[in-house]
Order: structure tokens, then sequence, then C-alpha cells
């Protein structure tokens, strides 16, 4: 697995398409559940995360996915926004949100063969 993340608007699409030419980037807010194992690449992962959340799932259930996917696609680049910085959301399920979504990406940085960070479309290898 490859995780490209960073702030919203950052460019880090543009980055990933410059690092990885060629891969197919799906939209994670629009995609079901079993796309994100066939898929070369996703974008918006954060939304993705957020859908199944809207489903029902909790933490261990989307960390399940995290190693399903070390199996089934480990080439897999993931975008994401880094959601973590900002202002703690009054809603409940944006608190949820956020930390949930901060575990999965850490634990899909710690399972990772590079992680990059992405400012102000500049790059930076943090991991690989």
């Amino acid at each position: 697995m490859i995780l490209i993340t960073g702030g919203a608007y950052h460019g880090k699409r543009n980055y990933a398409k410059q690092m990885y030419p060629g891969i197919d980037f799906v939209e994670g807010i629009s995609c079901a559940e079993e796309t994100i194992f066939a898929c070369q690449g996703m974008d918006h992962f954060h939304s993705y995360i957020e859908n199944r959340m809207r489903e029902g799932k909790k933490l261990p259930e989307l960390l399940k996915i995290v190693e399903k996917l070390k199996y089934e696609n480990s080439e897999i680049v993931l975008i994401t926004d880094e959601i973590g910085y900002g202002i703690v959301p009054t809603d409940a399920f944006y608190r949820e949100y956020r930390e949930t979504h901060g575990r999965v990406c850490t634990q899909i940085a710690a399972e990772a063969k590079e992680v990059h960070r992405v400012i102000c479309g500049i790059g930076t290898v943090i991991k690989g």
C-alpha cells in the first residue's frame, strides 16, 4: 500500500499522478465498499471511510478492511485528506469520524511501503 496524505486542495492527486503515472484513481466518495479491493488507486479515501461509517461500520470493521487490503490489493495508492488538524467538530458523528479516520490511516501507514505528505503541492516521503 501507498498512502498520500495532506491538507484539502494541496495538490495530492497531481502529486500522485506524477509519482505513479498510469494509475487509474476511483473516487472514494462514490464507490462501493468492495471497489477498494479491485482498484489501482483511490482518491478521497477519507470520504470512503465516511461512507462506510454512515452504513454503520465502526472502527474494528474498518480496520479489518485494512487487513484485507494487505492480501487482496497490496499495491493500491490511497489519497486522503488530513482531517484531524482542524477545529474539533461539535457533531458527535463527525468527532467519531475524525478519530476513526485517523486510526485507520495510522494502521495503513504502519502497513504501507510508502507514505507521502503533500503540502502546497510539494510532496515529502515520510516512509519508504
